[in-house]
């Protein structure tokens, strides 16, 4: 290996090390990562090394059609969503949730027909209060319909190239590689390259590089999405563990056990005198101390042994409803902060709301002190929900995630405001708010305008989609302030700066190294099992670190195993397109199951019950289908 190579090696082992990790946000790794390529470049003598071609040319990857494509998708994901399309659609979903089955089937349909046009996670977002809604209509468990709805959002991402941000970047691999190909030809007739186009018969100055087409996905991706629909529906949804199965509340939309408040034991409460163990024992599931607050009002570890005395502070796990009820029965009261806040809002319009914290809010990573900032003090944080781990700090204290739930009270006007500017989901129970039929038609138009103007190849996909966006704009459906609101900025990030990373892999031919390695080592293996190798590779890297980030680096490499076997790229590159999309063994590998989290009563480890049989399912089929619709 040439020194190049060991240092982009490095630069991928340690880059690849950071995000399962997790200690910084993929977008902090990823600019991590673009900044040691660049310093190592410049080390390395500049122009005597191939690690970039000019490090003045580091952030040209924002300029990547990828990259605009994955924005201006977001964008046009929040225009549908404000025209009312997607109420108007889940209208008429509500006479087929009265049996469980049909009920998963319809809503885990509809979301996986949104997500093949709209970004997946807004797709999701943008359906789970109905969701909650009609599960607490039918007096069934969310728990039953949350994570199937969930993979089907994600499923559905890989019906077209817009779905979700691996097919966008797999479909402009697929033109680069073709690019790189050419110029690596004309520059060297004898050359890898040369020898692999004339086997393709790509005949230089005749064939034209071009990415995958809008609906180029739709062959393996819809007949994969109907499979795993009909798999969640029919059987996913039974290997939820019973546990998590608990059925609505009565003071909440859904039995959450794990919300977390302050609570204070005053003079005449009937636990005062009695340990820590005792009184846990005595309230039974309803009510569980956690932390001691002490005086420096700082949460403590508990002594099981400690007595209760007056005016003691404890943080506190219990559902409302149940807290409600253990306050009334045992005289206790909320921190004398928290009721002072209470008590300057209260009036006769005050009310409480559960709400989910989305991955376009900008709470997310945030406290409590945020929340009162960014609401002028007209809201009160009661409490906090959340699965994956327990809360042991004070509420002033914890940093919200995605997926958290929170329980808010407020005026009823200024809650839901403020619930609206916070990009907060409501989990209550609401209507249907279907937009003025002319205002969805004419969205549906527009941007049926752009996808027809893409598959004609009148303007690239990514000029149709801006296209789109001008029209909503000028229309008023997409107010210019909401204009930038839904793009997931630490995605444009990681991808503008990951690119760069991915190039170095080639123009080091890092790619070509690792690509004749794993061949020379499946020497004598059918196409097909390696086409499956690289596709439940790619589904493995995608469960613990970024989607995203894991096409970038497979997709050269996968590029570069075709080209040393002298066969054609496409279905190697699908193989990963599918294994990119594929994240369903844990909460962290997407942001659709980050998002249900909370409000489902997972656990971490929840996910692969469900999760694994449905990656060998896609494994198995995806795989003949490939080779099918994309033969060698």
């Amino acid at each position: 290996m040439s020194t190049d190579q060991i240092v982009i090696s490095l630069i991928i082992i340690i880059t690849f090390g950071l995000f399962i990790w997790g200690r910084w946000r993929y977008d902090i790794v990823s600019l991590i990562a673009l900044f040691t390529l660049v310093l190592m470049d410049s080390i390395l003598g500049g122009e005597a090394s191939s690690l970039m071609s000019d490090p003045g040319q580091a952030f040209m990857g924002f300029g990547h059609p990828a990259v605009i494509t994955v924005a201006a998708v977001l964008v046009i994901s929040r225009a549908l969503r404000n025209s009312g399309a997607v109420d108007l659609m889940a209208r008429y979903l509500k006479p087929l949730t009265h049996q469980q089955t049909s009920h998963i089937t319809s809503l885990g349909g509809l979301i996986a027909v949104l997500s093949a046009f709209m970004n997946n996670v807004g797709a999701l977002a943008l359906m789970l209060p109905v969701a909650m809604k009609t599960a607490w209509e039918q007096k069934r468990s969310p728990s039953l319909l949350l994570m199937p709805i969930a993979f089907a959002s994600i499923l559905g991402g890989m019906i077209t190239m817009i779905g979700t941000p691996p097919n966008i970047i797999i479909a402009s691999m697929r033109q680069q590689q073709q690019e790189l190909l050419l110029s690596a030809a004309a520059s060297d007739s004898n050359s890898q390259a040369a020898a692999y186009l004339k086997q393709m018969d790509m005949v230089p100055g005749i064939f034209e590089p071009a990415p995958f087409g809008l609906f180029d996905f739709t062959p393996v991706g819809g007949i994969i999405a109907i499979l795993g629909v009909l798999f969640v529906a029919l059987v996913g949804w039974r290997l939820v563990p019973r546990e998590r199965q608990v059925q609505p509340g009565s003071g909440s939309l859904f039995s959450l056990e794990e919300y977390v408040t302050e609570i204070r034991f005053p003079e005449g409460s009937g636990l005062i005198g009695e340990s820590v163990e005792a009184v846990n024992r005595v309230t039974g599931d309803k009510l569980t101390l956690l932390r001691y607050i002490n005086r420096e009002g700082k949460a403590r570890p508990l002594n099981l042994n400690n007595r209760i005395q007056i005016d003691d502070q404890y943080l506190a796990m219990a559902d409302p409803a149940d807290l409600k009820e253990m306050m009334d029965t045992y005289s206790l009261k909320l921190t004398k902060e928290m009721r002072y806040r209470i008590d300057s809002l209260k009036n006769e319009d005050t009310t409480f709301i559960e709400v989910l914290v989305s991955p376009e809010s900008p709470l997310v990573g945030r406290g409590r002190s945020y929340l009162r900032r960014r609401s002028s003090n007209q809201l009160v944080l009661m409490s906090v929900a959340r699965q994956d781990k327990p809360i042991h700090k004070r509420l002033g204290k914890v940093q919200f995630r995605v997926g958290d739930v929170l329980l808010l009270q407020g005026d009823k006007e200024l809650l839901h405001t403020n619930v609206a500017a916070l990009d907060l989901l409501p989990l209550a129970e609401r209507e249907i708010e279907v937009g003025v039929l002319s205002t969805v038609s004419y969205a549906l138009f527009i941007f049926a305008a752009a996808i027809l103007l893409s598959i004609l190849s009148i303007v690239p996909t990514t000029i149709s989609f801006i296209g789109a966006i001008l029209a909503y704009v000028f229309s008023g459906i997409l107010p210019v302030r909401d204009l930038y609101k839904n793009i997931d900025w630490p995605i444009i990030i990681l991808l503008g700066a990951m690119i760069p990373i991915s190039s170095a892999l080639q123009s080091t031919g890092t790619t070509t190294l690792i690509a004749d390695q794993v061949s020379l080592m499946a020497q004598g293996l059918p196409t097909w099992v390696i086409v499956a190798l690289i596709m439940a590779i790619t589904m493995t890297l995608s469960d613990i670190i970024n989607n995203a980030a894991t096409a970038l680096i497979m997709a050269p490499i996968s590029v570069g195993m075709a080209i040393s076997m002298g066969v054609n790229m496409d279905p190697f590159l699908m193989a990963v397109a599918v294994g990119a999309s594929c994240a369903f063994l844990t909460p962290i590998g997407h942001q659709c199951n980050a998002l249900i989290l909370g409000p489902g009563g997972y656990r971490f480890s929840d996910y692969w019950r469900m999760g694994l049989p449905l990656e060998i399912i896609i494994v198995a089929a995806g795989t003949p289908l490939i080779m099918h619709f994309w033969p060698l």
